[in-house]
């Protein structure tokens, strides 16, 4: 693992679209996720958005219900996804492949968009998807809040795992 390597933690900042549904839902799991395993010094997480409708919001109240309900707290205020990201993060986590064009884009050079990765790409079940996009559930009701909650913590399950074994960044 190159961070931990370099003798620093690996930063990973998960990226939709307003930051204000699943990356903060991804980075709220993927605490709680890295709390349990004791890991919070060796990981250093954030989330964004491509967009900046939501910019300065806090998340969704559906996702944040949604989460509440597994004990998983989702915080912050919702930011857009910057070119200086791709120097401040390892790993840089899409949760569709529209969140994944615009940060390609984003990107400043070859090395930088290699850090891009979409979040089912680690889903252990991934290699039986043939979609790899966490579907928005924005304009939904509350229950794609939580098929979205459970999508993102099989990807985070699998995301932890690569990254303990050393295998990202």
């Amino acid at each position: 693992m190159a961070a931990a390597a370099a003798g620093r933690p690996v930063r990973v900042l998960f990226v939709c679209l307003g930051n204000i549904c699943r990356s903060p839902t991804a980075e709220g799991v993927m605490r709680s996720l890295i709390a349990r395993e004791g890991m919070e010094a060796e990981i250093q997480l954030d989330s964004a958005g491509t967009g900046s409708w939501h910019v300065g919001s806090a998340p969704d109240p559906r996702a944040a219900s949604a989460a509440r309900g597994r004990g998983v707290a989702l915080s912050g205020i919702a930011r857009q996804a910057r070119a200086e990201d791709f120097e401040a993060f390892d790993l840089i986590v899409a949760m569709d492949r529209s969140n994944q064009r615009d940060l390609l884009e984003l990107a400043p050079d070859a090395e930088a968009r290699e850090k891009v990765r979409l979040l089912r790409e680690f889903d252990l079940s991934s290699g039986e998807l043939s979609e790899l996009d966490v579907p928005d559930p924005y304009y939904g009701g509350g229950e794609h809040f939580e098929e979205v909650l459970e999508i993102v913590a099989a990807g985070c399950e699998g995301l932890l795992e690569e990254i303990r074994a050393g295998r990202l960044p």
